[in-house]
């Protein structure tokens, strides 16, 4: 793997970061830049710019035997694409420089799906068959993107139309590409082997991948019917997770025995992260809850985060410290802990001040200034995991320049 592409989405990711920070310190004081815009561009680099170019790192690293130039410079156009969102999207929010970077991205990751599906050498059945479902619904979401400007021209942003595109192509990114694709790398790195149980858990996964968009799609159009499909697709999720954590269990004492503990406590820290969002989603199973859930921002944003920062990307630092791409020093382990004591504590304020909501009380004492402290832990914490990566990989340039 290469350790100078780490380093690009690490800085992404603290880009991302600094641009959450500073939302959170808008609240306490104004800053001159438009909320809304700034929105966008987080979120735009903190999925782009981190998460997928994350995974189009190890999915090169790990799956493709011949490292053709095509994937280094298809990686470097990508992030131009993110830097162009970066600098546009804060600036003048959806408009014809953030589209055009974003149109960018889009035909960059198809041209990135058909390599990865051309050219990737996976023996293991497993990884295979969620490698290449993940690139599938990485392809699929973006069809919720293709529909925004037709829905804008006819109905109007207002629409439920535009809000079911958008919220078309979140739901699978974030359930459908991303998760997928962390769980093909670890299955493929535990090398779980294919079974009848798999096959159970592969197809119980998509199923309720597909079935609990109807919950999104319940919130501009509230029909009963789309809670029955979500309430099934919430049953198939449940029994999936439990395939999942049974057919991961024999491999725990391996993992124990061949990793650190710190990929150790990363894994388990990604593995109950990924069983909370399952039990948290399964609460939409209460009708009065799911529809409440949505008008209450709090619940929204700590459920993302548990997504993005809690399992895609608890995985996804057990996978690069798994390579070494960053010495184990003292100073990784406090930015391991320092990033993950933030996660934990903007999750527990955000849950707690919409359970007051949700209830009909207030804000919390001193909630915007707790939120803003908690969450400089979050870069603070990347600060330190760059640094010491950054250290590594000049470290193993010397050593390798040295006669």
């Amino acid at each position: 793997m290469q350790k100078k592409l780490v380093v690009i989405c690490l800085i992404n990711f603290l880009i991302a970061s600094l641009m959450g920070l500073t939302l959170r310190y808008s609240f306490i004081n104004s800053v001159p830049i438009n909320y809304r815009f700034l929105t966008h561009a987080h979120s735009h680099v903190a999925m782009l710019g981190w998460v997928y170019l994350m995974l189009y790192t190890l999915f090169v690293h790990y799956f493709i035997e011949e490292k053709k130039p095509v994937f280094n410079r298809l990686f470097w156009l990508t992030e131009i694409s993110v830097i162009g969102m970066m600098i546009s999207f804060p600036i003048q929010g959806y408009a014809w420089a953030s589209i055009s970077f974003s149109t960018l991205h889009i035909l960059c990751s198809y041209y990135f799906a058909y390599l990865i599906w051309k050219h990737h050498k996976i023996k293991n059945l497993p990884a295979r068959y969620l490698l290449r479902t993940s690139l599938l619904f990485m392809v699929i979401s973006t069809l919720g993107v293709w529909c925004l400007g037709p829905a804008v021209s006819m109905l109007g942003q207002t629409s439920a139309f535009y809000q079911i595109a958008i919220q078309f192509f979140l739901h699978f990114q974030f359930n459908g590409w991303f998760l997928i694709a962390v769980l093909a790398v670890f299955l493929h790195l535990i090398q779980l082997q294919d079974s009848k149980q798999f096959r159970l858990f592969f197809i119980l996964l998509i199923g309720a991948t597909i079935l609990t968009f109807s919950l999104p799609i319940y919130w501009f159009v509230p029909r009963e019917f789309l809670l029955f499909i979500n309430g099934l697709g919430i049953l198939l999720q449940l029994a999936a997770l439990f395939i999942f954590l049974k057919l991961i269990k024999p491999a725990f004492p391996i993992i124990l025995k061949n990793n650190s503990t710190l990929i150790v406590y990363l894994y388990s820290f990604a593995i109950f992260c990924f069983i909370l969002k399952n039990v948290l989603q399964s609460l939409s199973l209460i009708p009065t809850f799911s529809k409440v859930v949505f008008e209450h921002r709090n619940f929204v944003i700590g459920f993302i985060h548990l997504s993005m920062l809690g399992v895609v990307t608890g995985f996804l630092f057990s996978f690069i410290f798994k390579n070494q791409l960053a010495s184990t020093s003292k100073g990784l382990h406090v930015g391991i802990y320092i990033f993950v004591l933030g996660f934990l504590l903007t999750e527990i304020l955000l849950s707690f001040q919409g359970y007051k909501f949700y209830f009909g009380g207030g804000i919390l004492p001193h909630y915007f200034m707790l939120l803003f402290l908690f969450s400089v832990l979050l870069p603070l914490g990347i600060v330190l995991i760059l640094i010491n990566t950054i250290k590594h990989y000049n470290h193993e340039k010397s050593i390798t320049k040295t006669p």
